[in-house]
């Protein structure tokens, strides 16, 4: 089993920046894939940035050059950095953690980006 508690998110204003973090707790040896995904009202999950624990990322088309996902694999956390926030970006975010070929999600934190 694996408890994702997620801080950050809130209001900010387009161009402006936030940090998302994610701390992992139960008990496993390690996490293969951790990452952020989000949902807009209206539409459906999709996916943010992920990272491997050796270290390869992967992220949305519309985040990349904007967003950077990172991870301390000892505290098992994994941080989302925003920067040149967009209305767009406006959304629920997620943690996700991948165990065993078993998705775990967290609770959601709120990003609202005005205009």
């Amino acid at each position: 089993q694996v408890q994702l508690v997620e801080s950050g998110g809130g209001l900010v204003q387009a161009g402006g920046s936030l940090g998302l973090s994610c701390a992992a707790s139960g008990t496993f040896f390690s996490i293969r894939v951790m990452g952020w995904y989000r949902q807009a009202p209206g539409k459906q999950r999709e996916l943010v940035a992920v990272i491997s624990s050796p270290g390869s990322t992967n992220y949305a088309d519309s985040v990349k050059g904007r967003f950077t996902i990172s991870r301390n694999n000892a505290k098992n956390t994994v941080y989302l950095q925003m920067n040149s926030l967009k209305p767009e970006d406006t959304a629920v975010y997620y943690c996700n953690a991948v165990l065993v070929g078993v998705d775990y999600w967290g609770q959601g934190t709120r990003v609202t980006v005005s205009s």
